[in-house]
């Protein structure tokens, strides 16, 4: 029996822009969806256009202070948050740009309505290209990482599953992702990464 598969793609996801030079590049998920599109994997999966998630989806694992300071900081109004800004580590790497809240909101619905159907059997996987934000902490973001959808999505499946595997395997550490679990017995983190030579996040 064919296993059913969800695909979550939302077209505004790859116009977002961290800023000129910087490595993380959202507009790569719309290269991605183009060779979903014309090597016709779509006609083999339900494709969904995911729903956007509130602060108060992102707060069943971020502070309620980190969440609301993402929805509030703008290009235009960060001198006025210069505190909040270097507490939860929002710069450089993790950089204030326009629209930041709405992308957050766009990759973790994906993530978070993908593991709604796999609890409720809608289908047997789901796939969210847009996410996978694996170093975003509780109280800061990281790594590129603002809201940590993996999270969130691991919540989600406990409502319904006693255990979670997670297998990450990105050249990265999946630190935010083990420091969430790594006091429950309920979620086991696998984590395949490079180590060394200051290769970040120095973790793992």
């Amino acid at each position: 029996m064919a296993r059913k598969v969800s695909y979550f793609y939302d077209p505004d996801v790859g116009n977002f822009h961290y800023g000129a030079g910087h490595p993380m590049k959202p507009h790569r998920l719309s290269l991605t969806h183009s060779l979903v599109l014309h090597y016709g994997l779509y006609k083999k999966m339900m494709v969904f256009k995911p729903y956007q998630a509130s602060q108060h989806d992102m707060c069943r694992f971020h502070s309620e202070d980190y969440i609301d300071f993402l929805q509030r900081v703008s290009p235009n109004n960060m001198q006025g948050f210069t505190k909040s800004l270097n507490a939860f580590n929002v710069g450089d790497d993790c950089p204030v740009f326009p629209g930041l809240f709405e992308f957050c909101s766009r990759y973790t619905g994906a993530s978070l309505q993908g593991a709604t159907q796999l609890n409720n059997k809608v289908c047997d996987i789901a796939i969210n290209w847009a996410g996978g934000l694996h170093h975003a902490k509780k109280f800061e973001a990281s790594g590129f990482c603002y809201v940590n959808d993996i999270v969130i999505g691991i919540l989600e499946l406990l409502k319904y599953h006693p255990r979670v595997l997670y297998i990450d395997i990105d050249i990265h550490h999946g630190d935010g992702v083990q420091e969430a679990f790594y006091l429950t017995d309920r979620v086991m983190t696998v984590s395949f990464h490079k180590y060394g030579n200051y290769f970040f996040p120095g973790t793992g």
